[in-house]
């Protein structure tokens, strides 16, 4: 038996709107399906999936994506035209540099180096 990676499905108040954002973020073509949900498969990456939830975003997240990039501040900067906001300012410990971001339903992510 074998166990595969199929997709990460992240609760949404707006898939429509936030499957736009991560398309913007990552790549890949947003795509609207039956019953409000949304998914974009970024190059390279698996899929994203958005499924409605009547609730807001309660508390912090228990699993949250690290995206490697080659630069921080250009990754923070195209996030938050997209609709995302930093949280605090970028650390650097032994492993390299990661700045926390808010996606815009306020689900954390870092970009990392």
């Amino acid at each position: 038996m074998r166990v595969d990676l199929h997709q990460i499905v992240v609760d949404a108040r707006e898939p429509r709107q936030l499957v736009r954002f991560w398309a913007g973020l990552l790549g890949g073509e947003p795509v609207d399906r039956e019953r409000g949900w949304s998914h974009v498969e970024p190059p390279g990456a698996v899929r994203m999936s958005f499924q409605p939830v009547p609730e807001g975003k309660a508390g912090k997240n228990r699993l949250h994506l690290d995206l490697r990039v080659t630069d921080i501040d250009a990754a923070v900067a195209l996030a938050v035209s997209l609709g995302a906001d930093a949280r605090g300012t970028t650390v650097t410990d032994e492993q390299g540099s990661f700045q926390v971001m808010g996606d815009p339903e306020g689900n954390e992510f870092c970009f990392v180096t």
